[in-house]
């Protein structure tokens, strides 16, 4: 019997780029629409060229064993259409710290599949990315969905962190609470999209926002440039300059000498810089922001004069 070891070759050639392209997964579909009978299917498998990850979707050479192999067969196991969703779109997006155990995925149409957590949701077409090859809900979308299970805390930092990263814009976040305006999630960013302050870079920075809220200290900005300098918290109208003095950051050499030099020419200019511990805004807020309130109020601008009325 003839054997076309040229088209095999392609065939295999082709399953393979499909499978790098998904993750090391393919879908029982896909391999028959490359040509492969059931029979072949199933060879492979015995043989263990194939290994079934859910009905349908088998992961090439070895069974899927890192996150993304296995968020990847489970969006596959859901059918057109499925996303990948909630915590696990925010694993993937790179914005949690662990994924959870069973993936989350959105689907079309009631699909129930073992081992996977499926919410059967309408999604606009912008509210769909691939990443990592990987059907996924946007960045903001899915902050949108995550929103109601997280603390403020964590919010507030994943949101930051999303909006320093180059996945998501704060247009794109105001887009997705704009259109979904009765979603749970949209009241809990909406703070967000209405800031004046660009995104903060670490829960220093957070913390020392909360105290200016909490304490009625005026909201200042973050992450400024004064002087061509990169400077933490602004208060512009005081011309205040806070720097958070966390160790991490500052414990070299180079930083001391960097943080004087930035001191002096801002100084120069007119700017007063005080620095603020970790420890001391955690141990002794009300002190620090007692302190800060008496610091601005001594630089507030006089008031303009009112001019004098000519006498009729």
């Amino acid at each position: 019997m003839f054997v076309d070891l040229g088209r095999i070759a392609t065939r295999i050639d082709t399953v393979t780029a499909l499978a790098r392209r998904q993750q090391r997964n393919v879908t029982r579909a896909q391999l028959l629409a490359l040509g492969l009978s059931p029979e072949a299917i199933q060879r492979r498998v015995r043989s263990g060229r194939l290994h079934r990850e859910h009905l349908g979707v088998y992961s090439v050479g070895t069974p899927a064993t890192t996150p993304l192999e296995l968020a990847a067969a489970a969006v596959l196991a859901c059918g057109d259409g499925a996303v990948l969703s909630r915590e696990s779109a925010l694993a993937l997006w790179g914005q949690a710290k662990r994924w959870p155990e069973t993936p989350r995925v959105i689907t079309r149409s009631r699909i129930r599949r073992p081992g996977i957590q499926t919410h059967e949701t309408a999604l606009a077409r912008k509210d769909i990315r691939t990443h990592h090859g990987i059907r996924a809900t946007s960045l903001a979308r899915t902050l949108l969905d995550c929103a109601p299970s997280m603390t403020d805390k964590s919010l507030t930092r994943t949101v930051n962190d999303a909006l320093r990263s180059p996945y998501m814009t704060k247009t794109q976040l105001a887009d997705v609470c704009e259109r979904n305006p009765r979603h749970p999630g949209t009241k809990l960013l909406k703070p967000f999209v209405q800031s004046r302050t660009g995104p903060t870079r670490s829960e220093f920075e957070d913390a020392f926002l909360r105290l200016c809220e909490h304490y009625g200290l005026p909201r200042p900005a973050v992450n400024t440039i004064v002087c061509g300098y990169d400077v933490d918290v602004l208060f512009a109208r005081e011309r205040l300059i806070v720097e958070l003095d966390g160790y991490d950051f500052h414990n070299d050499r180079q930083s001391f000498e960097t943080d004087r030099l930035r001191d002096a020419d801002t100084a120069e200019a007119g700017y007063l810089t005080v620095r603020i511990t970790w420890d001391r805004l955690r141990r002794q807020p009300r002190r620090e922001a007692d302190r800060l309130r008496r610091i601005l109020a001594s630089r507030a601008p006089e008031p303009a004069p009112r001019p004098s009325s000519s006498p009729t």
